[in-house]
């Protein structure tokens, strides 16, 4: 049996009380779980990807990008929505960016998924919080050491025109940008593992769209395969009925759920 452990956004600006600029409430010990997991059953997990959140400061899903009538960015958590843009409410910092993000919004309220959420600046590239939570990331070379392997480390976000919660697609692809569709090389990575064990940040967001999507791209025969390890995801505050939405939803499509500490590789 092939075993495969997902990763979903493990990051120090998500898992640093102290000094993540999105801090999750307790992340930190989510992956303080996790890391354990990975040196209890490392030796029989077979592959280990690792996603990455990965932002530039200028992002359509920043303060820095809009303001209002006054000139002033939104707040954090802020949402915008289409009908905001074309009452003037919002506007966008650079007029030519307008009609683009527009476009956007439009396309994303079309999907039905989350409204447009502004977020503080979070896991910018070269910056500390983008870094993997440290007791993870030394669990990490532990078992690199042990199994030879690499860890597949899936970069997603650096796409300033539309949010990818999701590692397996954007939540709006962006035509001009081929690494915002269907991440075909992740999706048969994972339909080759008998078992993938799913864990990370935030289980509302990042961690939800990246299974419900992984779920429709491997096909309804293959999402007994996912098994959530329900003690190492946690949801944004506020946001915590997405994360039961997506439990509830998954699990009665087949998705399995376990613990860190009952879950098995083998």
């Amino acid at each position: 049996m092939k075993t495969h452990l997902l990763v979903i956004d493990p990051q120090n600006d998500f898992c640093d009380p102290d000094t993540g600029a999105l801090y999750v409430p307790g992340a930190d010990g989510d992956m303080d779980r996790l890391a354990a997991l990975v040196d209890r059953i490392g030796p029989n997990i077979d592959a280990i990807h690792v996603t990455l959140d990965s932002h530039h400061l200028i992002d359509i899903a920043h303060p820095v990008f809009w303001r209002d009538a006054g000139g002033a960015p939104p707040d954090p958590f802020t949402a915008i929505t289409v009908e905001d843009v074309t009452a003037g409410k919002w506007t966008t910092r650079r007029p030519a960016d307008r009609d683009r993000a527009l476009a956007y919004l439009e396309a994303l309220e079309e999907t039905g998924r989350y409204p447009h959420t502004i977020w503080p600046p979070h896991c910018l590239i070269g910056t500390p919080g983008h870094n993997v939570w440290p007791a993870l990331a030394a669990a990490l070379v532990r078992w690199q050491r042990i199994r030879m392997i690499p860890v597949d480390y899936v970069l997603k976000g650096d796409n300033p025109w539309t949010e990818h919660f999701s590692a397996v697609r954007a939540e709006v692809p962006d035509p001009e940008d081929p690494a915002s569709d269907t991440n075909a090389r992740l999706v048969e990575a994972l339909r080759g593992a008998d078992r993938v064990l799913v864990a990370g940040e935030a289980g509302s967001h990042c961690v939800a769209n990246t299974v419900r999507d992984l779920a429709d791209a491997l096909g309804g025969a293959h999402v007994e395969r996912l098994v959530l390890i329900e003690d190492a995801v946690s949801p944004v505050p506020g946001f915590e009925h997405l994360q039961a939405d997506f439990v509830r939803d998954l699990g009665g499509k087949g998705m399995r759920r376990t613990t860190s500490e009952a879950a098995s590789a083998t």
